[in-house]
Formats: C-alpha cells, structure tokens, sequence
C-alpha cells in the first residue's frame, strides 16, 4: 500500500458527527444558569493577618475576663520570651493555614513539621522560664486549664473559619491540623495571660495539652470533612443516569 492509496482510504473513510448545535445551546444555557461570580479571596498578607489578629484579640479577651494574674506575676523578661515567641509562632502558623486554604501556593512547613517546630519551640521557652518543680493540685488545677484553653482554641477556630470559608483545602487533613494548632496556640496564649501557676510540669504538660489536643482535633475535623466528599462523590458516581 502506497501513500495514494492510504490517501483515498481516509477520504472515503466517515468521520463522526458532532453534537448538534442545538444540543450544545441547551448544554451551554444549564451551565449559565448555575454559575454565578466568584469574589476573588484577599491577599494572602491580609488573610494571615486576620486571623492572627483574631487569635490575639481571643487571648486578650479571654485573658481580661478571666483576669491577667498570669502576667502580672512574671517578670519583664519572661514576658518578653513568652509572648515574642508566642506571637512569631501564631503568625508563622497563620501563614501556613492560608497557603493550605489557597490553591497553589507553596508551603515552607508541612502541617506535621509546624506541629513539631511550635511544640518544641514552646517548650523550650516555658522550660527556661517556669523552674518552679512542685506538683501542688496537678490534675484538678490541670483539667482546669486545659478545659479554659480548649473552649477558648475551638472560638479562636471558629472565627478562623469565618475568614477562611471561601477557600479550598486541596488536603483537608493538612488543613486542618493547621487551624488546630492556630486555634491551640490562641488556647495557649490565653492561658500565659491568665494562669498564675508557674509550676513547669503543670506549664509543660497542661498548657502544651491545649495545643496537642486542639491540632489533633483539627486534624479530626478535616479527615471528616475529606471523608464526607469522597462519600458524596461515590454516592454520585453510583447513583443510575436516566437519558
């Protein structure tokens, strides 16, 4: 067989008709008809500071209800140590859960190294700054505070939400272990305001528990979330097709 011949082979040959037009103008006007515009979502900057500012005013305001014993007892460099490294971790974690909300946009942590880095980075400042070894009411003074932070992480997370709703967690696990340890770090920030035992096994195990319990819980949620859209997607995908 010869270039001529394959040539006339494929002008006999019958090329398949496309979709009439009318059905291409009934398939464009059904997909008008659901699609609506789109807010495009503030800068990046803006979000993280947001919602940073919202974990902050959720400390404060806890702290000033509840009372500053906390802060009022330490002295100007713990102060400085505690809150400084506080504030570069909330902003550093607000950061990283608005590049997981978007996306697209290139992360320096992954959820689990935030984790690691906030955790032993608190830990290395309150060890430094709380020397007291005593265990006086460990676990009736501990379940207090850990109950105080948790109820004020999981506010500060909720409004995060607020802010972040319209986004899209592409890993919904990652995601979310990022608001938890925001929303923890908030719990904890609280509790340096209010909580005026020094005690360091009290700081390090009670205080550090809002932050642990209130990621995990984070991570929770977003596996939940995954969960529920991939069985929605399956029941769809099962569900019979009538012509």
């Amino acid at each position: 067989m010869n270039d001529h011949d394959i040539d006339e082979l494929l002008k006999g040959a019958k090329v398949p008709e496309g979709p009439r037009a009318e059905t291409l103008d009934r398939i464009a006007g059904s997909i008008a008809g659901s699609v609506r515009p789109v807010r495009p979502l503030p800068p990046r900057w803006m979000l993280s500071g947001e919602i940073a500012l919202i974990c902050a005013t959720v400390a404060f305001a806890g702290g000033a209800g509840l009372g500053f014993f906390g802060i009022a007892k330490m002295t100007l460099l713990e102060r400085a140590f505690v809150f400084s490294a506080l504030g570069m971790l909330v902003l550093a974690a607000a950061s990283e859960l608005v590049k997981a909300m978007v996306p697209g946009s290139r992360r320096r942590f992954s959820s689990g190294g935030l984790l690691a880095i906030t955790g032993l980075g608190l830990g290395a400042i309150l060890t430094s700054c709380f020397r007291d070894y005593q265990t006086t009411r460990f676990i009736h003074a501990g379940l207090v505070c850990l109950t105080v932070g948790l109820l004020h992480a999981i506010f500060a997370g909720l409004l995060g939400w607020l802010v972040l709703r319209r986004g899209f967690a592409v890993d919904a696990v990652s995601a979310g272990l990022a608001a938890g340890i925001l929303a923890g770090l908030a719990g904890v920030a609280m509790l340096e305001l209010h909580c005026a035992n020094f005690q360091a096994a009290h700081v390090l195990v009670w205080h550090l528990c809002v932050l642990l319990v209130s990621a995990g819980l984070g991570a929770l949620c977003g596996w939940g979330t995954a969960s529920n859209s991939a069985a929605r997607r399956n029941d769809g995908n099962r569900r019979p097709r009538h012509g």
